[in-house]
């Protein structure tokens, strides 16, 4: 009876956890570049230039980093869903967030760990997101 019990204890327990998650996730949106230049005119004016400090109000502002576990690497992964890698991205980000993880320092944390993520394919991917608002304008 108690093993039952246990049982369905930790099933509830699971199924809370996930019905949290997916109302979590469901809140975010993928950023579209127009909305990363809005955002990264406004973190540049309250980092006051400081290119570690700009990235990571940026990536916070987007959604894709907390201060706590560094960079979402499933969110980042959706927004270059359409290069069929996802898998692999999300490894390389978690890669770098555990290499650079420096919660002491959250700007260089934050920097050095993009740094890391976009020095290979996932770079130019990056650069491809970002030039889709030059090419609208």
């Amino acid at each position: 009876m108690n093993h039952l019990r246990l049982e369905i204890i930790c099933w509830s327990c699971l199924l809370i956890m996930m019905a949290a998650g997916t109302e979590a996730a469901s809140v975010w949106k993928l950023p579209t570049a127009e909305m990363v230049y809005e955002d990264l005119e406004r973190c540049r004016q309250e980092g006051q230039e400081e290119d570690a400090a700009t990235l990571r109000c940026l990536v916070k502002k987007l959604g894709l980093w907390t201060d706590e576990s560094g960079y979402n690497g499933r969110r980042i992964a959706k927004i270059f869903a359409g290069h069929n890698q996802m898998e692999e991205l999300m490894l390389v980000v978690e890669h770098c967030n555990r290499k650079e993880r420096d919660t002491g320092h959250l700007d260089d944390w934050a920097f050095l760990a993009y740094r890391c993520a976009t020095s290979g394919q996932f770079g130019h991917w990056v650069k491809d997101f970002m030039s889709q608002k030059e090419a609208e304008q």
